[in-house]
């Protein structure tokens, strides 16, 4: 069952044009890795995902129970997110705050719902921390812990390893693969074109070149030949 379905997007900003034509789904459980140059248009697809912006023509059909508030979603890092004044457990239940409602104050199940993705990504130890004292792979599993509040169904990843050292990507990387191995839908924005083709089901590659299928088959497409060697992207 397809869970998203974009149908002849053309993305950008008024006047100005980022891709067009763009039509892919994305079924449950499925990982898709989004590459391409800088200014394809990537980080504007998530965002129009997510409805945080109108396409410039196209549609954009939700399945399987999604709606883009059910959506969990992890933004790239600004310096002033990184230095975020806020406990570790403020920050991650904070991505409970589609279940206020007319609330005041979070629900007992929205707490048991923090403390359960805090545990699932080994940050327990980190509650009472401040954020902005943390490690950047540290703050990394925080934020995901926080969009993992917001979904049972599917995570938005922009570029979620940018800046970590190799050995904390790696742990993240399979960290990702973990969660969607329990079942949920990842769709992720990356510049590592060898990584996702390891670990993603899918590529979108979008563009000077274009591309939607398995990984399998973006590695012998043109597409993938041109980037596979000297992962330019």
């Amino acid at each position: 069952m397809e869970q998203l379905t974009c149908k002849n997007l053309k993305l950008g900003y008024e006047n100005i044009t980022l891709t067009e034509d763009l039509s892919f789904g994305v079924e449950k459980g499925d990982y898709l890795c989004i590459v391409g140059e800088n200014g394809a248009g990537k980080s504007t697809l998530m965002r129009t995902i997510l409805r945080l912006q109108k396409p410039l023509a196209g549609t954009i059909e939700y399945g399987d129970g999604l709606t883009a508030s059910k959506i969990g979603y992890l933004p790239q890092q600004t310096i002033i997110q990184k230095d975020f004044p806020a406990s570790v457990y403020e920050v991650v239940l904070s991505g409970c705050q589609n279940s206020l409602g007319h609330r005041l104050f979070y629900s007992k199940e929205a707490h048991k719902t923090a403390k359960h993705n805090m545990e699932r990504l080994g940050i327990s130890d980190l509650a009472k921390r401040c954020y902005r004292e943390l490690s950047g792979g540290q703050q990394q599993r925080v934020l995901l812990a926080r969009a993992l509040c917001a979904t049972e169904r599917m995570l938005l990843l922009d570029e979620p390893v940018s800046g970590l050292d190799p050995m904390v990507t790696l742990e993240m990387y399979e960290l990702i693969k973990k969660l969607n191995n329990e079942g949920i839908t990842v769709i992720m924005i990356s510049h590592d074109i060898q990584a996702s083709v390891k670990y993603a089901k899918h590529i979108l590659h979008i563009g000077n070149e274009f591309f939607f299928g398995t990984a399998k088959d973006y590695k012998k497409s043109a597409a993938g030949s041109k980037y596979l060697e000297g992962d330019a992207v």
